[in-house]
């Protein structure tokens, strides 16, 4: 080939081999980030002060970090925008994307859990009264649990501050992801019963998992291992 045909080939190249990484906003951030890192890739960018960048790439370019909603990393993924990426397990099972799921990343602990007002009375959700409203921002996973229970609510999706539900009287109970417990005692609201435990989870594109035609595998696995290791701890 010519030397403009090769060089445009090598750039080719090079965009194919760049991995992409959907990054989660929030609190899973810091902990993804330190873990790519223990690997080689570099997106600690994403954390600098005033930074307002949605995409850079590693320190070493051999990476790309898309930064998003925590909720919009399994679309970025299973769309094909990012061959990787890390979310909470509690996202996966209420939007069931089809991605791949890789390991169990350890961090981000969290539990979803049925509450209501301490003094309710309630001592299980199967207390709670036939056709009562419980809020929730994981209206399908709330939405199976009682359906397991074969106890019939009328689930009120909110985008947040699910609390205020029983406060205002507008539902009986709550569905919601729990990590110390704060703001359930502040807001005087008591656990009842826990729907599964949820912890950030390493995901791939099912297609690019299955090619590695950019050495995703042996990422993956060093990722694995650091995981392991807790190096994000």
């Amino acid at each position: 080939m010519d030397g403009l045909t090769e060089s445009l080939y090598l750039v080719f190249k090079v965009v194919l081999l760049m991995i992409t990484v959907a990054m989660p906003k929030g609190s899973l951030l810091k902990e993804s980030i330190q873990l790519f890192k223990s690997v080689g890739l570099d997106f600690s960018g994403f954390l600098e002060p005033g930074n307002r960048q949605l995409q850079i790439s590693d320190r070493q370019s051999q990476a790309r970090g898309l930064l998003v909603r925590a909720k919009d990393v399994p679309v970025y993924v299973e769309y094909g925008q990012a061959q990787l990426g890390v979310v909470g397990y509690d996202v996966l099972r209420e939007k069931q994307p089809k991605v791949a799921h890789l390991a169990d990343l350890g961090f981000g602990g969290c539990r979803l859990s049925v509450a209501v007002p301490k003094d309710s009375g309630y001592r299980s959700a199967m207390d709670l009264p036939p056709h009562c409203r419980v809020a929730s921002t994981s209206v399908n996973s709330a939405r199976q649990y009682f359906q397991s229970i074969d106890l019939a609510v009328e689930i009120v999706p909110l985008s947040g501050s699910v609390e205020l539900g029983p406060i205002t009287g507008m539902s009986e109970a709550i569905v919601d992801l729990v990590s110390t417990g704060t703001t359930l005692r502040q807001n005087n609201l008591v656990e009842l019963d826990v729907l599964y435990h949820s912890t950030a989870r390493l995901i791939a594109h099912p297609l690019s998992y299955r090619i590695n035609d950019d050495g995703l595998s042996d990422i993956i696995e060093r990722l694995r291992q650091a995981s392991v290791a807790g190096v994000a701890a």
